[in-house]
């Protein structure tokens, strides 16, 4: 038995090749899976199993390119009624491949139709040697039940029962291989490690230390931020079997001409994903802005509308090939080309431009300390602005611009920050689109603040590994 490892980040997701020494089963595949196919074949096996633990909300699943590329069978609950040929598997079934004995278990929880699967090694024992657990454990976390508010309760008490019922009795020894690590948006706090064992996880797995199921179900139920608006359609998306990337659009170079024609249809959205002091010197008028250096499948499946067309400024074809991978990887499938040449033959054709003023923490400063009159608006998650924020400033995270805007006077100059310049570009993105006219960006955000002297770090902002949504300092204190 060999297993091998993939991790994507930014999404933090972890999948899994588990090879015997001719055949292997993919477990949680990402989109794009040429990996897998490559990994397989150097190995020399070929793959005939995918396994899907559950249906994943934060990503678009590889389930259907996998299977049309290499002949192999999907496995996914029985339960989750799934449109495309499959084999179902519920509690107590079994998947042998070569001396692999994969034992099927039910763990709802995170999901209702959640499976976690216990493997054996049985060329040296029939006890298991690890268990794939999805997003119901992670190392120092658990998954959260709040994907679907109307069953949170229930689906709280579920995870209560998969966890403390089924996985905790494992042996100690099991090997924990979780589909998420640190920065995920699947659970509050993960560890940076991408596997553990149940016994490691049963004496310091914090979530694990609630043995009152009621206190358990409160603790995963209450204060959650609101899940990022993919986290509504992948899940189901991945149970319809999503659409072959082959069978998505080609990318497409625009011309400035075609590429403006393009942009003023009904139904089309200009995207910038260049660094953001690029976009601060000069965009297209009217375009949202996702730096690709930041989290930007996360906030692509967050903000980007499914049912417009996507056209792409970028500094260069790989660049904006790098774009589409990230955004289908979120279910954002419909962008169309890219403007050729970039902003540069943009500027040279004559064409109108925008631009967003760039604050330094210097100049951030003295705006603070000067008699300007302007709105200072802090776009990070609710916890970053509790751990630390400038005195006067409010908080509206990004992706809640959209609907929220209208707080704001949007003849009034607006100060816009966030940890390092990404959310607060978007951010600034989003309100021009609305029609403020004065608009500024804080470059480095309160990072770049801190490290001028001006403010304390954000102790938040600072965690190398996690999930600015989740991860604070509440958090971490607790035993």
């Amino acid at each position: 038995m060999l297993l091998k490892h993939f991790f994507t980040k930014k999404i933090a997701h972890s999948s899994y090749i588990l090879a015997g020494s001719q055949s292997c089963a993919v477990i949680d595949p990402q989109r794009d899976v040429e990996h897998y196919i490559e990994e397989a074949r150097s190995l020399g096996v070929k793959i005939t199993h995918i396994l899907q633990t559950h249906l994943h909300a934060d990503f678009v699943s590889g389930h259907m390119d996998l299977a049309e590329k290499t002949g192999a069978e999907i496995y996914v609950a029985e339960s989750a009624q799934c449109a495309f040929p499959h084999r179902g598997l519920s509690e107590g079934d079994v998947v042998e491949i070569e001396d692999m004995r994969i034992e099927v278990l039910e763990t709802p929880g995170h999901t209702p139709e959640h499976l976690s699967f216990v493997v054996a090694d049985t060329a040296r024992s029939r006890s298991p040697v690890g268990v794939f657990v999805g997003d119901t454990l992670f190392v120092g976390d658990v998954g959260r039940p709040d994907l679907f508010p109307k069953q949170a309760n229930e689906l709280a008490g579920k995870l209560f029962e998969s966890l403390h019922s089924k996985l905790l009795r494992l042996p100690d020894y099991c090997e924990v291989y979780p589909a998420h690590g640190a920065g995920s948006l699947c659970g509050r706090a993960m560890g940076a490690k991408w596997r553990s064992t149940i016994g490691y996880e049963r004496n310091f797995n914090r979530a694990l230390q609630i043995e009152d199921k009621q206190s358990f179900i409160r603790s995963l139920t209450e204060n959650m931020p609101p899940a990022p608006d993919h986290f509504g359609r992948c899940s189901d998306i991945n149970r319809q079997g999503p659409t072959k990337l082959r069978e998505l659009p080609v990318l497409s170079e625009w011309s400035a001409a075609a590429f403006e024609t393009k942009m003023d249809e009904p139904g089309t959205l200009v995207l910038d994903v260049r660094n953001y002091l690029s976009f601060g010197g000069q965009h297209v008028p009217g375009a949202l802005h996702l730096d690709l250096n930041g989290n930007f499948p996360t906030f692509a499946g967050w903000v980007l509308p499914a049912d417009k067309d996507i056209l792409l400024v970028a500094d260069s074809h790989q660049q904006a090939a790098d774009a589409v991978r990230w955004a289908r990887r979120t279910g954002v499938d419909g962008i169309v080309g890219f403007l050729e040449g970039g902003m540069s033959q943009w500027a040279v054709s004559g064409r109108r431009t925008n631009s967003v003023h760039q604050l330094s923490a210097e100049g951030l400063r003295a705006k603070i300390t000067g008699t300007d009159g302007f709105t200072l608006l802090d776009v990070r998650a609710p916890l970053e602005y509790e751990d630390n924020h400038l005195e006067g400033a409010i908080n509206i995270p990004v992706a809640e611009l959209r609907t929220q805007s209208s707080e704001l006077d949007p003849e009034h100059p607006v100060v816009l920050i966030c940890s390092s310049g990404n959310r607060s570009s978007l951010g600034c993105s989003i309100l021009k689109s609305h029609g403020f006219k004065h608009v500024y960006n804080v470059a480095g955000g309160m990072t770049g603040y801190s490290a001028a002297g001006y403010n304390r770090a954000c102790k938040v902002c600072t965690v190398p590994h996690g999930s600015r949504f989740f991860t604070g300092v509440q958090d971490n204190s607790r035993p």
